[in-house]
């Protein structure tokens, strides 16, 4: 009984993240976590590939591969029908990671290519306990891989099946333009019924200001708007895998 126990609580993994690098060993200086965190997002933004770090301390007996692959599912990395996330799992006492890849990253990220980053960019960092430069070095090799140069979305591009010709885009520009003069004509207009009222307020003692604007409303200091930072809006896309990478020590 005691050992189910104890198994049951190795198996327990954290819930999905609100950020990109997520140091559960302690591992990262505050800024070496942010400057990750800020790159993985500027990746995420440029090639539509979702990539994700989490550092533990130990394994707890289980098997890496299995740890991963668990993981990546719960958090649910890469977006829903393109499986394109990409997670690097680190294990700091069993001197272990893994680069678990998404379904559809497989043909571009292969096995044999995931090692290679493992063994040549990652674990002679580690080895000299520059993990944030093995963390670095590997993201860089991951999105080298998945899009050389970084300018362009392999897995998106393929799923289109379509692109708007010069017509069309032609037409589109004129919309816009039609558009855009109805909002200059409508806001003018808007904009002189505000003053009035402005002047009309002013001379009755109403709570105002200015014209159309109220200060004096309940948000307070922004706490209660529904919003909170520090985690750059990061979360899995639905994306799955079936344990496609490497694994590898230092």
């Amino acid at each position: 009984m005691l050992l189910a126990v104890v198994l049951a609580v190795a198996l327990v993994l954290p819930p999905a993240p609100t950020g990109r690098v997520n140091d559960y060993a302690g591992l990262l200086q505050p800024s070496e976590r942010q400057g990750l965190e800020s790159f993985l997002a500027e990746r995420e933004a440029a090639t539509g590939t979702q990539m994700a770090i989490a550092l533990f301390r130990s394994l707890e007996g289980e098997s890496i591969e299995d740890v991963a692959n668990r993981l990546f599912q719960k958090w649910r990395l890469g977006h829903k029908g393109l499986d394109n996330g990409v997670l690097l799992v680190v294990f700091v006492q069993d001197r272990k990671l893994r680069i678990e890849v998404g379904y559809g990253l497989e043909a571009v990220l292969t096995d044999a290519e995931a090692d290679q980053i493992i063994r040549n960019a990652i674990a002679p960092r580690f080895r000299e306990q520059r993990y944030a430069a093995g963390l670095e070095a590997g993201a860089v090799a991951v999105y080298e891989r998945i899009a050389p140069g970084g300018a362009r979305r392999p897995v998106e591009t393929q799923a289109r099946d379509r692109r708007p010709g010069k017509g069309e885009s032609s037409a589109q520009v004129y919309l816009l333009a039609f558009l855009a003069l109805i909002g200059v004509t409508v806001g003018g207009l808007a904009l002189e019924a505000s003053r009035q009222r402005g002047y009309t307020a002013a001379r009755r003692g109403w709570g105002r200001s200015g014209p159309g604007i109220w200060y004096g409303g309940g948000w307070g200091s922004g706490g209660g708007g529904g919003w909170s930072g520090g985690g750059g809006g990061f979360s899995g896309g639905g994306g799955s895998s079936g344990g496609g990478g490497a694994s590898g020590s230092w």
